[in-house]
Formats: C-alpha cells, structure tokens, sequence
C-alpha cells in the first residue's frame, strides 16, 4: 500500500502524523511511505531520519496526497481540498460536526474518511483522541494562567495566590480526559478549582482521585451559571462523541464575569461550549466580549508538537499497519474500533452525530456494500 504523510498547513500547527521511528514497521513490511519534505521540521524530525527508516521523499503535497491511504493530524485545510483525490482514505482528527464545508467535499470526491476522535474502544474509551486531550487539559490551566497576567489584558491575578491571599479561582466544565487533566494541572498551582459534569459517578471518582482538594458540582444551569461567574479562568472540556459540543455558557453568564477573566474553550473544533466563543489560530490566540478574554485556538497541541506528535504516533501507530496491512476495506470490517471511526465513505455520512449536526443524511456504515 502507498502510504502518504504531507506537511501540515494549518496555522502554526507543527506537529506530524507518523514519527521516522513509526514510518520503520511499514517499510519494512513492503509499504511504500511517501513523506513530504520537511513535514517532521516543526517536531524535531529531518528529512534524513526519515530516509534512514525506509521513507520516501517527495517534494510536493501533491505526491504525498497521491496514495492509497494519507494520514495526517488536522483535517484538511480548504487549500487542500483539491489534492484530495477519488477514493484516498483520509485517518485524521476531522471533527466534522464543525466542518460542513469539508464533510460536503469529501462526500463529492467519495474520499473514505477515518477520524481519530470516533476511534472507540470496546470500553467506549477513544483511545486516538485522549493523548491530545491529555495535552491540550494540561495546556488549557497554562495558557489561562499566562493571559491572566496584566499584560496580556488579564486580572493580575496568580494562579496560586500567595500566603495571605486568595488563590485564583478556576472553573472547569466536563469531567472527562481534558477536564481532569486541567484539574490536576490547576490543582498543582494551587488554585481553587470547581469542576462540573452531569455524571455523578464522574464526580465521585474525580473527587476520590483528587483528594476532595476540589469542588464537584452537578452540571446543572443554575450551577453553571454561578459557577461561570466566580471563574478567573474558565476552561471548556466538554465533548459528546463526533458531536456538535453543547452550547452550557450564554453570553449573560459571560458578561457577570469579572472583567479580565479569561475563557479557554478547548472544546471549539467542536462548535465549543461558550455561547461567545470562535475559533481562533496560534498566530491571533485570543479576542475580548465583555471584557473577557477568549482563548479559541483549535490546534492547541500543536504548539507542543514534539510531546504532542510522539504521543499521538504512539497511539495511531497499531491502527494504521492494520489498515494498511489488511486493507482499509477488511480493517474496518475486522476491527470494530476502526469501523466506529468511518465517518464518511462512499460518499455517504456513516456517523450519525455528524449527520444530524450538519442536517445532513446518516447512512449507516453496516449498509454499504
């Protein structure tokens, strides 16, 4: 199988699909791996290392893109719309719930579409999207601490305080990966955190691995909305499955925030959370509504590409050899997890949430022939 790996061009996102170390087992099971020159750069990657593992390097996106299986970080830019050819199986993040523009074009080019973020296990974990959700928790109490500085336009307020001073209050909204990875980091700086999430065995667990050093609150409006407003930081990290996100915060809750207060809406590639929230990009972060900061970056990992890309190739690395070692088709029919993946093939929407976000037809993936 012609395995294509181009360099990302989404703004500021730096990290790559395949390590040169993941690109060895491939070659050396007879696929041919076409990487795009400089597409490792921005990880910490040379072309060199690359060659030396058995890849294949090509100059432009065009060759890259012409292969029986491309495999990229983020979904495709609309300048890339083009190189997407008839029958090519994308494995990316995709989030297409969000991405009506793209869903139509892969549907039109009949491009199969495996997304990373709907790879689900047996346990209904999603083992493809919680490395990055991992990071961009970790990330998300990071940056809410940098633009709460004054320079930045934020409060002036330390995450942790100072003894005889309150800490800063940090409100985190869902309780899954990227909330309880916020969680911890926050905890650790010493801040006050509240975390909200409709599942009260969530909470009990949070509260248990935590230590109780939080507060657990049932997500409901009313909690939200007072929770919102004591926030110095608040952190979306809410997810429903290849869904559109939940909007839970209104621009009324937005505007009894203290001006200065800070919102990382790390759910935003999803539709987001906040009801004032748009995507953003690295080079232009962050925007103000009502004197509050708005963080809406949709590649947060990416600005951490060498830890971010190691950890994504770790876990994409066994699906991707049974893909191109079975055959996309046979993969999926073999690999339930694979096949909850399948988003769009055939020209056909096979993931319910996608279809319904984007009012578009479902089909499911069994009925295809």
């Amino acid at each position: 199988m012609i395995i294509g790996l181009p360099k990302e061009v989404k703004d500021n996102e730096y990290r790559v699909a395949i390590t040169p170390g993941g690109v060895r087992p491939l070659s050396e099971a007879g696929h041919e791996v076409r990487v795009q020159k400089r597409a490792g750069e921005g990880s910490g990657f040379s072309d060199e290392e690359y060659r030396r593992w058995g890849a294949l390097m090509v100059d432009r996106a065009e060759e890259a893109w012409s292969a029986d299986l491309v495999v990229k970080v983020k979904e495709p830019q609309p300048s890339e719309y083009s190189l997407m050819q008839q029958g090519v199986t994308l494995f990316t993040y995709l989030h297409l719930a969000a991405e009506k523009a793209l869903t139509l074009q892969m549907m039109e080019r009949g491009v199969t579409g495996i997304a990373y973020e709907t790879v689900e296990a047996a346990d209904r974990s999603l083992p493809l999207l919680t490395p990055m959700s991992e990071v961009a928790g970790r990330m998300a109490v990071q940056l809410g601490a940098q633009y709460l500085e004054k320079h930045h336009g934020g409060r002036g307020k330390l995450l942790s305080g100072v003894p005889g001073v309150r800490p800063a209050d940090v409100t985190i909204l869902g309780g899954g990966v990227v909330g309880t990875n916020a969680a911890q980091i926050a905890l650790g700086m010493g801040a006050s955190v509240i975390i909200l999430d409709i599942d009260a065995d969530r909470l009990r667990y949070l509260d248990q691995v935590l230590h109780g050093r939080l507060t657990t609150l049932s997500a409901n409006p009313h909690n939200i909305a007072e929770a919102v407003k004591r926030a110095d930081l608040l952190i979306g990290a809410v997810l429903v499955k290849g869904a559109k996100a939940p909007c839970l915060v209104t621009r009324d809750m937005i505007r009894r925030m203290e001006p200065g207060s800070v919102i990382v809406d790390v759910a935003v590639d999803q539709g987001g959370c906040c009801e004032t929230i748009c995507p953003t990009r690295h080079s232009d972060p962050v925007y103000v509504v009502d004197g509050v900061i708005h963080y809406g970056v949709t590649n947060i990992p990416g600005a951490v590409p060498r830890t971010s890309t190691y950890a994504l190739s770790n876990a994409t690395l066994p699906y991707l050899t049974q893909l191109a070692g079975e055959g996309v088709p046979q993969a999926i029919k073999n690999n339930p997890s694979l096949a909850k993946g399948v988003n769009v093939y055939r020209g056909k929407v096979t993931y319910q949430a996608v279809a319904e976000a984007l009012g578009l037809e479902y089909t499911p993936l069994s009925s295809i022939g």
